[in-house]
């Protein structure tokens, strides 16, 4: 049985990619820092039916001693920990560069002092910035609008050099938007599908940054997760590379308000205007053909599957509560 490390197991991408490994019969290590994951991830991970196969240990990958420990008698890594949210990375440039950079390269080194063999990772599609070429090749030059951007870009480099110097294979993904299940909608910096759901269910006006008229690949989860494990499992000719994680679909804000206020049946959901984000970029379009050469990505769960998927979710979890509370009051 092959043992896999995964990052910011408490996080939203890595949990999920966490319960398809236990599920595909993996043992899995997830490690932790909880600066913005949940105990509760953590707790759902354990009830999972190959439960006994997986362990979690809480730890910093800014800490090079734990990183070094941690990646013993380790097969393969699945970094997904980082800071995300552009706009947090302009108020607070150095601590993404501590966490992002100085975690990834502690990480990288971890691997090479094990001889750990592969080391799978996640970029963004924010490497790319604002360039208006669409959709978003894997050649192009990289334009990075923020100090998150930056870091992503800079992680690939890392990555890149320690498979030509040292042998260490590297897979990365440039993230278009993820989104599903388990989200959190709460979050200062929530991504825009859950705080978009959240503020259906509440009854409150949907809060949109700028016109509404920029468009974004929305990516649903399990493609990500799909993505992940062809990485961990593909042979050696798909290595040294990055490649795009998307759909190659185009939606605008716009619409992803009105299709979620028609999911949740709350057409009557206002919308609420605000001032652009600074580092936001105006349109977002993945091309997926280098992953489909190379890691036989064939078939996508399209966004109105994943939003209905989602949706189904947001809504058991409020029924569940609204359950709870009920229970609370007899």
């Amino acid at each position: 049985m092959k043992k896999i490390l995964v990052t910011g197991v408490a996080g939203f991408i890595a949990s999920h990619i966490v319960d398809q490994l236990l599920t595909l019969g993996y043992a899995v290590v997830g490690i932790d820092n909880f600066s913005t994951g949940k105990q509760e991830t953590i707790d759902y991970l354990n009830t999972h039916e190959q439960a006994k196969n997986f362990t979690f240990i809480e730890g910093d990958i800014r800490d090079k001693a734990f990183c070094r420990q941690i990646c013993k008698n380790i097969d393969g890594i699945n970094h997904q920990a980082a800071l995300g949210s552009v706009p947090r990375s302009i108020k607070e440039p150095q601590l993404y560069v501590e966490n992002n950079v100085g975690g990834t390269i502690n990480l990288l080194e971890g691997a090479r002092l094990n001889g750990v063999k592969r080391f799978v990772y996640a970029s963004s599609s924010s490497v790319y910035g604002d360039t208006p070429t669409l959709p978003k090749v894997e050649t192009m030059p990289l334009n990075p609008k923020s100090p998150y951007g930056l870091s992503k870009a800079v992680n690939e480099q890392y990555a890149k050099m320690y498979q030509t110097i040292y042998g260490l294979e590297t897979i990365g993904f440039r993230y278009f938007n993820v989104f599903g299940p388990r989200q959190d909608p709460k979050s200062q910096y929530a991504a825009v599908i859950p705080k978009f759901f959240d503020q259906c269910f509440s009854e409150q006006a949907i809060t949109i940054n700028g016109d509404g008229k920029q468009t974004r690949d929305f990516t649903y989860v399990d493609n990500v997760v799909f993505y992940n494990i062809k990485a961990l499992e593909t042979d050696s000719t798909a290595t040294g590379k990055v490649y795009n994680s998307g759909c190659e679909k185009q939606c605008s804000i716009l619409d992803l308000a009105e299709s979620i206020k028609t999911l949740t049946e709350k057409k009557e959901v206002g919308l609420t205007f605000c001032e652009s984000r600074q580092g936001d970029v105006k349109d977002s379009l993945a091309c997926t053909k280098l992953a489909e050469k190379y890691l036989n990505i064939d078939t996508k769960i399209s966004l109105q599957e994943g939003l209905e998927a989602t949706y189904k979710w947001y809504k058991s979890q409020l029924n569940r509560n609204s359950q709870v509370s009920s229970s609370a009051r007899i």
